[in-house]
């Protein structure tokens, strides 16, 4: 197959409207998604008919508004596009209408109480920044999502208002500096770890089904310590799924670059090229939708939790955050970031913005997988810190320390053998152990959950950077105002106050270390190690405010979508231990049982027969086994009370689940896991972990 040529092709993009759409109709489309200038109504009908008869020529049959109401996934209704002409006859129309706005219920998504069953008016709104697409029959309509009332029931929504607020305090920064541009936008790479199961293992367990991840499972002899599974060559089933992968993005215009086994067996990872933050968003959402149902097609399951497995890699997104305007990267230092005054300065805002909020970007990553996931196997600690490298940290060191600098030059490597490329040496090295490090010309962070939106930490980013401009734009224009202020020196001065004042944030060493968490408690960081503590954070005045003054949220929206995670939680969490009652239950509880009968008889066989026969070891086996399932259901005793007695209010709900139900849930998997290591293997009643992990071939 030709690649360039599906590439695409279900895609409504630019090639297309500029083929089908007239030449003014076009012209004022392109100003909307290129310099975000207001939509032209007058332009809907012309774009809602050539975005039919495309998606007619494409086998399209409905239209849908898909949009992302706050449950992590996506939201579609479907409509044909059949409209009746009198008689029995009906013509095939999309009116500009119809594209530009819908009406689906709004009552029955998660709304933190800003929305009740009998005020169920909701709309959809169509976003001319994202690219329509045609999909299984239908044409999809990319859509944000908002109450009769006005309030944002999505997470596109912020997301562009967190856009437009970083593009106008960027240009307000610009222009300080003489540069004068239409728009700057914020872009994203989000890469995608995942893991591949066999689906008829996958299927044979409950937990995996209900929750995403396994409740119970002992470590296989043999996990990733050989470290032989790291972009290994790939198994014939994993090479056949992400070739059908990649052709099915490339068709949907997803910039699919990168596939590799990742660290831990069964586990793999996608990487696309960045673009801009929403249609990151968007791509990403597909991307998870699509991952699942071509690997159905292929016989196997995708798991997108976090921590499908224990004592092996979790799953994150990491997120490659950057700021570009036309022809220029604005977190690019350049070869002399020393003399970069304006590179300096975003840096210092970033770092201001990051050390401020840093419980807001530490929760907007909050969720109940990613509780298990943060902290080790390559993934970072819960405390936000900020990586430089070694030349951006040596740098600043000498601003901040008065240590000495030595501006790096380039350096090409090579292993000395004169048939060797030489290959340049970047300045920065990479450390997975830093939840926000800086990556070149970047920010890579990468505290994100595999299967979280890529919106939440992108609208807190792009908000709280905001914030951070506008605050030097005021700042600065106050101080050049001073007599005999001059630009360069005052520029210099601000920035590295900012950079003294925020300095603690700044860690370029091995976040796993064991000093790291007296450190960081010492410089005063937050270290949320469950989501009901980071969340606590959102409730917090100064926290909100920053989201209200920059238009993003108002401040119902912002407690509202708080409330909203810590719901999610608690009911992530509930389902967990409901399944864990179950399972343990109905299935570990009389397997164990009848393994223990059967040795029970064995034994009484042998004393029958031969008394003097050494039965030591078997007795004691019957004894642990005995009694870690009698203290198992012990456990789940306990657990099913602590869950009967849960408190209504969600902030305590939480706190609770935290602190009481995810303890509980251990007890009774410890006691489990214990047994399956004693149990004979025909007898377990759950495919293993060796089952699951080294099944696919």
């Amino acid at each position: 197959m030709n690649v360039p040529e599906y590439f695409g092709s279900n895609v409504f993009n630019d090639v297309v409207m500029r083929s089908t759409l007239p030449r003014d109709v076009y012209k004022s489309l392109r100003k909307t998604i290129d310099a975000g200038e207001t939509i032209d109504m007058s332009i809907a009908d012309s774009v809602a008919n050539a975005m039919k008869d495309w998606a007619l020529s494409k086998g399209a049959t409905h239209y849908a508004h898909w949009f992302q109401p706050l449950t992590n996934l996506t939201a579609e209704k479907h409509d044909s596009f059949i409209e009746p002409v009198g008689g029995d006859a009906v013509i095939m129309q999309l009116t500009g209408k119809s594209l530009t706005v819908g009406e689906p219920d709004a009552s029955s998504f998660p709304s933190g109480g800003t929305r009740a069953t009998e005020r169920a008016r909701g709309y959809t709104a169509w976003d001319p920044t994202s690219p329509a697409f045609v999909k299984e029959g239908t044409l999809y309509i990319p859509t944000i999502f908002i109450s009769y009332t006005g309030e944002t029931l999505d997470k596109k929504a912020p997301l562009l208002k967190s856009m437009t607020a970083i593009d106008r305090a960027a240009k307000k920064l610009l222009h300080l500096f003489g540069i004068e541009t239409a728009k700057v936008n914020t872009t994203v790479g989000p890469e995608q770890e995942y893991f591949l199961v066999d689906k008829d293992m996958y299927e044979k367990r409950e937990d995996l089904i209900l929750t995403g991840r396994t409740l119970f499972g002992t470590r296989p002899p043999k996990g990733q310590e050989m470290d032989d599974h790291y972009f290994a060559t790939l198994k014939p089933r994993v090479a056949e799924f992400m070739k059908d992968l990649d052709e099915t993005l490339w068709k949907y215009g997803v910039l699919s670059k990168t596939k590799h086994n990742e660290a831990a067996p069964a586990q793999h990872e996608l990487a696309p090229i960045f673009t801009t933050t929403n249609v990151a968003v968007d791509n990403n959402q597909l991307t998870m939708e699509i991952m699942k149902k071509v690997a159905a097609n292929h016989g196997l399951a995708c798991l997108l939790h976090e921590k499908p497995f224990r004592g092996i890699n979790g799953s994150g997104k990491h997120n490659n955050w950057s700021l570009s305007t036309t022809g220029m990267n604005l977190l690019d230092p350049g070869e002399h970031p020393e003399s970069n005054k304006l590179f300096m300065l975003i840096l210092a805002c970033v770092i201001k913005a990051v050390d401020k909020y840093q419980g807001v970007l530490r929760a907007s990553v909050a969720t109940a997988g990613n509780d298990h996931r943060l902290g080790g196997f390559e993934a970072p600690p819960a405390i936000i810190s900020v990586y430089l490298g070694d030349e951006l940290g040596e740098l600043v060191d000498s601003i901040v320390l008065g240590k000495n600098y030595t501006p790096h030059k380039a350096v090409k490597g090579s292993i000395g053998v004169p048939e060797s490329p030489i290959f340049p040496i970047d300045s920065t090295d990479r450390n997975r152990t830093s939840p926000f490090a800086f990556t070149g010309n970047k920010f890579e962070f990468r505290m994100l959950g595999s299967s979280a939106s890529v919106a939440d930490p992108n609208v807190v980013l792009n908000t709280i950077v905001a914030e951070a401009f506008e605050d030097a734009v005021e700042k600065l224009e106050k101080m050049l105002k001073a007599e005999g202020a001059e630009f360069e020196s005052t520029v210099t001065a601000y920035t590295e106050k900012l950079l003294k004042k925020h300095h603690r944030i700044i860690f370029n060493y091995n976040g796993y270390g064991p000093e790291w968490e007296a450190e960081a408690e010492r410089r005063g960081l937050l270290n949320h190690k469950n989501t009901a503590d980071a969340v606590a954070e959102l409730f917090k005045k100064e926290n909100v405010d920053v989201f209200v003054r920059q238009g993003v949220y108002t401040r119902n929206e912002a407690i509202a979508r708080a409330n909203i995670q810590l719901e999610n939680y608690v009911k992530t969490v509930t389902v967990e231990a409901l399944t864990t009652i179950d399972i343990a239950t109905k299935q570990i509880f009389p397997a164990v049982e009848k393994y223990v009968t059967v040795l029970c008889t064995a034994l009484s066989a042998k004393k029958g027969l031969f008394s003097s026969l050494p039965t030591a070891k078997e007795e004691e086996l019957i004894k642990k086994l005995a009694t870690n399932n009698e203290h198992m259901m012990l456990a789940v005793e306990k657990l099913k009370s602590d869950l009967a007695d849960m408190p209504k209010d969600e902030t305590t709900a939480a706190m609770r689940t935290a602190h009481v139900i995810v303890p509980d849930m251990e007890t009774v998997r410890s006691l489990a896991d214990e047994m399956e290591r004693l149990c004979a293997k025909e007898y377990w009643p759950l495919p293993t972990y060796y089952d699951l992990i080294f099944s696919v071939k």
